[in-house]
């Protein structure tokens, strides 16, 4: 009888490799930095087989913190994808951290070191599905903010979505969530089919876009503050503003502002020291959704209603 139990329980082992052998990895693979606690952890992913790479930064101590999920850019050449290095944003997480955030930076399917099938493809230029890909990346994102906020030291409320060119376009399509699971989203760059054939200020059917954000805010619920640096040939302030103003003009609430221009293109500012302190008092007037202070300053969650 036990030789029996024991070779079924070995096919179920073989019939199920993903979640059975992938729930007992998931967490941290590495030890903490000294700076920030910078840790590398695997997530999951909408592939049961496949566990995300990811960064986590945290404040000292035990928390519960509020969490803050750091969402990547992408494009649409497969050889960019694979040889793209591990996401990290160091500025924007010392930002975050200092505030009191946990801050994960998880890796999407089909980018780097995670590989696997890239499911955000819009499909081409002419006849882009931005909706598709908004709700592939949303879908990602949001698996491995659950993850998260499963663990002990996250708080059970106040979280924020932060994304980053097509990473803020899946953010974008996450503002439907209840507010008391994400409070806030900010966006930097948002959008899909920039530099269409490598062109600076080409976009693919920006007609499209500007339909989808229109859609995407019909079911908004949760705050969006969206931002665009004077420089950006990818998303120019121009159109950024269009898709805020589409998103806001179906019911999404938003906040829209462009910031200094940075280096030579302003779509990477998200990604330097000198971007990010251009966008700190726009990000702290956004990160104050979901907690208030008490009388001695401390931080406080607010529940959202």
């Amino acid at each position: 009888m036990r030789l029996v139990q024991g070779c079924l329980l070995l096919l179920v082992l073989i019939a199920l490799p993903g979640q059975l052998a992938w729930a007992q990895a998931f967490g941290p693979i590495g030890p903490e930095a000294e700076s920030g606690r910078r840790q590398r952890w695997l997530v999951p992913s909408v592939d049961g087989g496949i566990a995300a790479r990811a960064l986590l930064y945290r404040p000292p101590g035990d928390g519960p913190f509020r969490l803050a999920v750091i969402a990547h850019a992408s494009t649409q050449n497969a050889l960019r994808r694979a040889q793209m290095a591990d996401p990290d944003y160091p500025a924007l997480a010392a930002l975050l951290v200092a505030r009191g955030f946990v801050v994960l930076v998880p890796e999407r399917l089909g980018h780097g070191g995670t590989g696997g099938r890239y499911s955000e493809d819009q499909g081409g230029c002419a006849q882009a599905d931005y909706l598709g890909s908004a709700g592939a990346t949303a879908r990602q994102i949001g698996i491995a903010l659950d993850f998260l906020r499963g663990q002990s030291f996250i708080a059970r409320e106040g979280a924020v979505v932060i994304g980053h060119s097509a990473g803020g376009w899946g953010a974008l399509a996450l503002a439907g969530e209840d507010p008391t699971k994400i409070a806030s989203i900010i966006l930097f760059a948002a959008g899909r089919g920039g530099h269409a054939d490598d062109a600076a200020g080409e976009v693919c059917a920006p007609e499209r876009l500007l339909a989808a954000a229109r859609v995407l805010g019909e079911h908004a619920r949760v705050p969006v503050t969206w931002l665009v640096a004077a420089n950006d040939s990818y998303f120019p302030p121009e159109l950024s503003r269009q898709l805020a103003d589409a998103f806001k003009d179906s019911g999404g609430k938003v906040g829209f502002a462009v910031l200094p221009a940075s280096g030579d293109e302003g779509h990477w500012l998200v990604e330097r020291d000198d971007g990010v302190a251009s966008a700190a008092e726009a990000l702290a007037r956004a990160l104050q959704v979901g907690a208030i202070t008490d009388r001695k300053g401390r931080a406080k969650m607010s529940r959202s209603r």
